[in-house]
């Protein structure tokens, strides 16, 4: 069950007027956002974390949970020389002379800037030593955008965060040329993620290691910052109104633990990076999944049935498809079961026994989800009955737009859910979530049974026989069938480096980028 004494109150209706019904939001906040990837996630979470670290305050709210504020970087000059600048590369092939080209790019950019108050790049000349060498730079951070594949609009593409210099939020630019803020590639569950960090026990600690993330004190980010004025204009605005409903919560630790163990380990450059994206968005599906099970009030712990993939059908994966479609349900039944709560609950049954029991329980539910209200009309039939039957209808289809896809969409993106040689999703981790996986809990080494009962304990993955005895009932219970699943992830992880077998036929798992490791 939900502990109602680290609940927080939900936040003044005024400040979400655009929300149709507040159910969601009750249950994990404001908000999960299925279409963002992980790498955008992990964006907009170094958005956050930098405007808080640059203001004094990384990773502590001093008290305040609600509203989350921070100013984030616009960056529109930046954005315009990297990505709104095709002509600069044809320039630079018609005019081998760098002070014509310069002339002529600089011709090109007054006009053709877009978000930018006064289009002067002039200052541009006195930091590179020729136009080539400024094009071929243009041309290497481009390349370096996060998921450049992608077809996205040059306003919404992003240079990889090498640094404050290369931070910037997610905007549009009206036909008017103002600036406007979109929630499409930065939906706010970056701004979740780290309203989690900062309720975190052990925050302190992890504070002090973050804090060398955006100390800039790199070559690249010293790069980015030569395409941007000295003094920056930009014109930064207040974000605002993100909402977390708990005051702590397990999974929050959970999350700044495997942080803390990666930036421990001080890897060589932006390595860390990557594997922090990919825990990152694993650790929003365990949010998700275990506030839907204590909303349902279960006792059955959040568990994942891992197949490691075999050149043949198995029992596990059959027993990890089911699994995954059991997950997948889980936030559904949350929703359902917030909504009965409030029809089960005695200020409900009170007001539908009440004389014109249909306008007072309209007026429950406005102050309960703030539903039905001025811009949703409610027209069915004017009893109690109806009304709550159609907040559940409306409830569960908004929940289906986004939040229900949060499992299957992250899950795919960090390597958790897979239809690799079938046709149904399930899970079967890949070599980056185990690679993730071993050196946030692998301190040196540790002993191979040792490390699959701790996935289990910390995170529900299932791969041996030993801990699918905690979750499967007698008749789906197949021992060696998943001794030859964790013979098959034993195998996989010696292919990788990160597994020894040792003499005395002991095999331990190895994080190969341990200080101390033997």
């Amino acid at each position: 069950m939900v502990d109602s004494a680290l609940l927080l109150p939900a936040p003044p209706p005024r400040d979400h007027e655009r929300n149709e019904m507040w159910v969601d939001e009750q249950i994990w906040g404001h908000r999960l956002w299925d279409s963002q990837s992980s790498w955008l996630l992990f964006l907009e979470f170094l958005n956050v974390a930098e405007a808080s670290h640059r203001e004094g305050r990384l990773l502590d709210e001093r008290g305040c949970y609600y509203p989350l504020e921070f100013k984030p970087f616009q960056r529109m000059i930046l954005r315009n020389i990297l990505f709104n600048n095709e002509m600069l590369f044809r320039i630079s092939q018609r005019f081998p002379d760098s002070n014509s080209a310069w002339a002529e790019w600089l011709t090109w950019m007054r006009d053709n800037a877009r978000g930018v108050r006064s289009p002067d790049f002039s200052y541009l000349k006195t930091r590179f030593a020729s136009f080539q060498q400024f094009a071929s730079l243009v041309a290497m951070l481009r390349a370096s955008a996060v998921e450049n594949e992608t077809n996205r609009r040059w306003t919404t593409r992003f240079v990889f965060p090498f640094g404050p210099n290369a931070l910037y939020e997610d905007l549009d630019v009206r036909p008017d040329g103002s600036l406007e803020r979109q929630y499409i590639n930065f939906g706010r569950t970056g701004e979740l993620l780290y309203m989690m960090l900062c309720r975190a026990t052990g925050v302190v600690r992890l504070r002090a290691n973050l804090a060398e993330v955006f100390s800039g004190q790199n070559p690249w980010n010293t790069v980015v910052g030569l395409f941007q004025p000295q003094a920056s204009a930009d014109e930064l605005q207040t974000r605002d109104k993100s909402y977390l409903p708990y005051r702590a919560h397990p999974r929050f630790d959970g999350l700044a633990e495997d942080w803390q163990q990666i930036l421990e380990l001080c890897l060589p450059g932006f390595d860390a990076l990557p594997h922090l994206v990919t825990l990152s968005a694993f650790h929003v599906i365990l949010y998700q999944l275990h506030l839907a099970v204590e909303w349902c009030g279960e006792t059955r712990p959040v568990h994942f049935i891992c197949e490691v993939v075999a050149p043949k059908k198995t029992l596990v994966r059959e027993l990890s498809a089911l699994n995954y479609q059991e997950n997948t349900r889980l936030p559904q039944r949350a929703v359902e079961a917030y909504i009965k709560r409030i029809e089960e609950s005695e200020e409900w049954r009170q007001a539908a026994a009440q004389p014109g029991a249909f306008s007072t329980c309209q007026n429950v539910l406005r102050e309960r989800v703030r539903w039905p209200n001025d811009h949703i009309d409610y027209d069915g039939p004017n009893d109690p009955s109806s009304l709550m039957g159609e907040l559940r209808r409306k409830a569960l289809a908004r929940h289906r737009h986004h939040v229900a896809n949060i499992h299957r969409n992250y899950g795919r993106d960090v390597g958790l859910v897979s239809k690799r040689g079938t046709n149904k999703l399930r899970y079967a981790p890949t070599d980056p979530l185990l690679k993730a996986l071993i050196l946030a809990n692998v301190p040196q080494r540790m002993e191979y049974k040792e490390f699959l009962s701790r996935l289990y304990s910390r995170y529900g993955l299932v791969f041996g026989d030993l801990e699918a005895g905690h979750v499967l009932e007698g008749g789906e219970y197949d021992r060696k069938a998943f001794q030859a699943n964790a013979e098959r992830l034993e195998q996989r992880l010696g292919s990788l480096g990160m597994l020894r077998r040792l003499s005395d036929a002991c095999a331990y798992v190895q994080n190969p980028f341990s200080r101390n490791t033997p």
